[in-house]
């Protein structure tokens, strides 16, 4: 698991270094510079091999004491380096104000002005040290044309953020204020200790670039500090988390229900069968009305089926112990889901909610107070504003402008409120718990697959889940874990993935996995 910090935790674990002993902000300044050069070298090796021209834009705080720690090291390589200062010398803070003056010795620092672009047009590198993970506002009016020149010169200039991108919201990825072009578009951005939240969520891939993580020598981040738990970055299941028992059989790993819809219907809850199925529980039943029931039988073999008309129906199946894990609501109706809610419920099963059984539920009298600690939810952001209408107006508060309402935290309160565990569909999926455990399973930069966006991907998602709480696992565990699993079936497969696809892709992610 990788650590996905605050800007808040990022700051203590500085000051905590800093006030051991261990390190001084010049070495971690020093370091962060290095770590910048190294990245930027690694990425366009051309770089290291001739002498260039590079801007350094610093800013007032210590992301600006980074920048002239860069142009320093650029300059020393051979390069013809100009940096611009956004304020005055004896404001910075005092590591900054001493780079500032190593620099000095080297080069002049000219003042943040219109000449930035007309400079910015004729070099090989700019770096943004502007201002890094600590800003909490819009950029300033006189930046505006400078970000917009960055936009511009995508594929001719190498553009390098230090740990931020400058207008980003370091906790939630969101462009800071309102205007969608006020911010400082990168090509790579190079983040220290670790990767923080705005690197993940929200629009951080498509701002940041590439992402590259500089280590300057901090420890492990304290999970009870002050800023709340860690949220951690999914990045794949331990091999023996889905190995199974050499001696086990057919119902040791454990029997998932999937109710279907009505006639025409059925497709959705076959996928998250055939799903759960591959993903290893060891038998799967298509609960389906009588008259679908001719319809899906034409169309499995492995899958077993059942006739469930009614919600009475649905109880008495569920009367058999074996059937441990249960699906419920893709393709179902939303006024028929309202009405099998209760029974579903009531049986205390673990429980994938997905689809037209949000919408039920969002609905239903009793909303939150029916769930139980095994359920799971797994809603898009429609669903999701729907079930939390507050938490989804706030998180698309375009007027915030300090650090930003984030995916995190509005998923982590609706599993609070809801009473389990929650999974926010997209890109940059939140898993969270009511203990406040929560996982980022993001599809992005190298994981992206951008073919996920097909008609059934979500309901083999669902699928996934029950069939590994049918196996046994714990709801958070079981959503973080189909997550990545969903994502890495669809990076195999590559580009014209249907939802049929994917689980038909996942023995070979299973067998990647040495299973």
């Amino acid at each position: 698991m990788v650590e996905l910090l605050t800007s808040a935790q990022m700051r203590a674990a500085e000051q905590a270094a800093m006030a051991s002993g261990a390190v001084t902000g010049l070495e971690l300044m020093e370091r962060a510079g290095q770590g910048v050069v190294k990245a930027a070298l690694d990425a366009w090796p051309e770089l290291a091999h001739s002498a260039n021209k590079a801007v350094v834009l610093c800013g007032p705080g210590n992301n600006g004491g980074d920048g002239f720690v860069i142009a320093r090291l650029l300059k020393q390589r051979g390069w013809e380096v100009e940096v611009f200062l956004y304020g005055t010398p004896e404001k910075l803070p005092p590591d900054a104000r001493a780079n500032y003056e190593k620099w000095h010795g080297l080069g002049d620092v000219a003042g943040f002005a219109d000449q930035c672009v007309g400079r910015i047009e004729s070099c090989d590198l700019v770096i943004d040290a502007l201002f890094g993970t600590g800003l909490t506002r819009p950029i300033p009016a006189e930046m505006a044309a400078v970000a917009q020149s960055l936009a511009h010169r995508k594929g001719t200039v190498r553009r390098v953020a230090v740990d931020l991108p400058t207008g980003l919201c370091s906790d939630s990825g969101r462009i800071l204020g309102d205007n969608p072009s006020a911010v400082f578009p990168s090509d790579l951005t190079v983040s220290f200790h670790t990767l923080k939240l705005g690197h993940v969520l929200g629009q951080g891939p498509q701002i940041c670039g590439q992402v590259a993580v500089a280590d300057i020598g901090l420890n492990a981040v304290d999970d009870t500090s002050q800023d709340g738990a860690i949220v951690t970055l999914y990045d794949g299941p331990p091999r023996s988390a889905l190995a199974k028992q050499s001696f086990g059989y057919k119902y040791s790993h454990g029997h998932a229900l999937i109710l279907t819809g009505p006639s025409g219907k059925t497709g959705a809850g076959r996928l998250a069968a055939r799903a759960a199925l591959r993903v290893g529980a060891g038998l799967v039943t298509l609960g389906t009305p009588h008259e679908a029931v001719t319809e899906v039988a034409a169309q499995i073999t492995a899958l077993m089926l059942t006739e469930i008309d009614t919600p009475d129906l649905l109880t008495r199946v569920l009367s058999d112990p074996r059937l441990n894990a249960l699906c419920f609501g893709p393709g179902f109706g939303v006024a028929r889901a309202g009405a099998f809610l209760p029974a579903v419920l009531a049986s205390g099963r673990a429980t994938v909610l997905d689809a037209d059984a949000l919408t039920a539920l969002a609905q239903s009298d009793s909303g939150f107070a029916s769930l139980h600690e095994n359920c799971v939810l797994t809603p898009h952001a429609g669903e999701f504003k729907r079930l939390f209408p507050d938490l989804a107006a706030r998180l698309a508060d375009p007027s915030l402008t300090g650090p930003a309402y984030s995916k995190v935290d509005a998923t982590r309160s609706a599993a609070q409120r809801a009473g389990c565990t929650v999974l926010f569909k997209g890109p940059d999926t939140v898993i969270a718990s009511p203990d406040g455990q929560c996982t980022v399973s993001a599809a992005v930069y190298e994981r992206a697959a951008p073919w996920l966006a097909t008609a059934g991907a979500g309901d083999v998602l669902a699928g996934l889940i029950a069939g590994l709480m049918a196996r046994g696992f714990p709801p958070h565990q079981a959503a973080e874990t189909a997550a990545w699993l969903h994502v890495e079936s669809a990076r195999c497969f590559g580009p014209g993935l249907i939802a049929e696809d994917l689980p038909e892709t996942l023995p070979k992610v299973l067998r990647g996995l040495g299973l």
